[in-house]
């Protein structure tokens, strides 16, 4: 055989080698992406308004394993009016996934408050200054405002001023966001009330629930809050984002609330914070 020959054949049976999992790293992933799932059996946990509810945090994280999700999401509001702000951030870091910054993140960021809160948010929010770490304060001051995560953009309050921190609750605030989203789908939060605006010939919102994404239309979704709900239903909210059948649905998850409110009590942090989880409001 001739030597060009012997090497053509060698190079012919490394392509036939399989590859290794270590060889194809996979970020911010559960183990059943990492067991082989492709694109289309991809599930996206996206979740919102954390506010430092590690009861709520974790029983949403068990919810999104128990329906196979694949992905994390977060879409800001780690911390503020609630009583483990470190913690929830130490839990979301271990995640390794796509955030974007929320305002109460950037409030706990910073030196001192620029007083856009009320009395009761400024309070939970000086609290919670004084109980992270400095290198706590340092991550979120540097996440970004918005993101695309592959197909999909995500922003804590809108695209058209993601920095003014505005509220998004009707048709017309949703088209000024809609001006500015360049892809099919955006899911943020903020306003802790799960909703979703669809853009076709106009604007209308519509009840999330279980959602079918058709491409010639544009969605503008609010995936409700985890830490502190305020649409009548006290618990935790966050949607699934099912790449195939290109569906997003909503899920509600009963977390231990009288845990949660002990601890607001004990930490000091205003009373009505711990009364307010108990009737979502």
């Amino acid at each position: 055989m001739r030597k060009s020959d012997a090497f053509r054949q060698q190079g012919l049976k490394a392509l036939q080698l399989p590859l290794s999992s270590a060889a194809v790293p996979c970020i911010n992933s559960s183990p059943a992406a990492r067991d082989g799932g492709s694109y289309r059996k991809m599930r996206y946990a996206i979740f919102s308004d954390i506010h430092a509810n590690l009861e709520a945090l974790e029983a949403v994280l068990r919810d999104a394993e128990d329906q196979k999700c694949t992905h994390y999401v977060c879409l800001g509001d780690i911390v503020g009016y609630n009583a483990n702000p470190h913690e929830c951030v130490a839990r979301i870091q271990e995640l390794d996934c796509p955030i974007v910054k929320g305002n109460h993140d950037e409030q706990a960021s910073l030196i001192e408050s620029s007083r856009d809160f009320n009395e009761m948010a400024e309070a939970a929010i000086e609290w919670t200054r004084d109980h992270l770490a400095e290198k706590d304060k340092d991550w979120l001051r540097d996440l970004k405002l918005q993101r695309q995560v592959r197909d999909f953009t995500i922003v804590h309050a809108t695209l058209d001023t993601p920095a003014q921190w505005g509220y998004v609750f009707n048709d017309l605030d949703a088209a000024a966001s809609f001006t500015y989203q360049h892809t099919a789908v955006c899911f943020f939060g903020h306003t802790h009330v799960p909703m979703a605006f669809i853009r076709d010939d106009g604007v209308r919102r519509v009840r999330v629930e279980h959602l079918r994404i058709e491409m010639t239309k544009k969605y503008f979704i609010n995936v409700g809050s985890v830490g502190q709900p305020r649409d009548g239903d006290w618990r935790a909210a966050y949607c699934i984002y099912h790449i195939e059948p290109n569906s997003v649905e909503q899920r509600r998850v009963k977390y231990d609330l009288s845990t949660a409110q002990e601890k607001i009590i004990k930490a000091g942090l205003p009373a009505l914070l711990a009364e307010r989880l108990s009737v979502g409001r």
